[in-house]
């Protein structure tokens, strides 16, 4: 009888990795949710749809372009009297020329779920290798398209597993600014802020709202960060041209170690 099958070996192999994962990931989490430091965010651009235009769109990206979500994590961190000033530095990383693994559908299992993340993890890790420690560095992939009408992109996503997010985004400058308030969103995923929004897209309320106690409640006039479009009606919402439509809500404050 062979008690060391290659089934056992193989399922003890992947218990360790997941073991060692969680520990990693836990003290991912304790330092990057106190906010002594701030938070390394850096932006992989991707051309997603292999095109000439996305690439010399890419070519023109610079620091710059992502000032905004610093300049609004600041801004926000002020608001909740957060000791840091920038608890944000973005900066511009290289392009990347591999895809990251698909996303695993809503019905798949755990399993199925937890293996993938693995899986980006271990991509990350290929294609973006580090010299220092990944405790207080986000990485951020930017997957650039062509816009195309009526056309949706991919949704986006962001891990506090490995603090990872994979951005789907328009390869034009008059998208930038609501490129960087989807990157804003994933970024705050990373750190431990929950989605604020239905099934259907609108804000959940009153933590989606920017203006929980506005009278009357409706139109809103901001989105709240992770519900990521401005309420119109109960039925109707909106998403924001930029990060200047857009608050960080107590919730949202709450859950990435900004507020009590």
């Amino acid at each position: 009888m062979n008690l060391f099958s290659f089934r056992t070996l193989r399922v003890f192999i992947l218990l360790v990795l997941f073991a060692f994962a969680a520990l990693y990931t836990q003290g991912q989490m304790l330092r990057t949710t106190n906010w002594i430091e701030p938070l390394e965010v850096v932006i992989f651009p991707i051309n997603g749809d292999q095109s000439e235009k996305t690439s010399r769109y890419i070519s023109t990206l610079h620091h710059i372009d992502f000032r905004d979500i610093d300049d609004f994590m600041s801004k926000y961190a002020k608001h909740y009297q957060l000791h840091l000033r920038k608890p944000t530095r973005t900066r511009l990383g290289r392009e990347i020329r591999e895809i990251p693994p698909p996303p695993p559908r809503p019905q798949d299992s755990m399993i199925s779920k937890a293996l993938w993340s693995m899986k980006l993890r271990y991509w990350a890790w290929q294609n973006t290798p580090d010299d220092d420690s990944n405790y207080t560095r986000a990485r951020v992939y930017i997957i650039y398209h062509q816009g195309k009408p009526e056309k949706a992109l991919p949704h986006s996503l962001g891990l506090q597993k490995g603090l990872i997010g994979v951005v789907h985004a328009f390869a034009e400058e008059k998208q930038a600014g609501q490129n960087n308030m989807i990157i804003a969103h994933e970024l705050l995923h990373t750190v431990g802020a929950s989605d604020k929004y239905n099934s259907d897209g609108t804000p959940v309320f009153p933590d989606g709202f920017a203006s929980p106690d506005r009278k009357p409640l409706y139109p809103q006039r901001k989105a709240e960060i992770m519900a990521g479009r401005i309420a119109i009606d109960p039925h109707r919402a909106a998403i924001p041209k930029s990060l200047s439509y857009v608050v960080v809500g107590e919730k949202t404050a709450k859950e990435i170690g900004w507020q009590e």
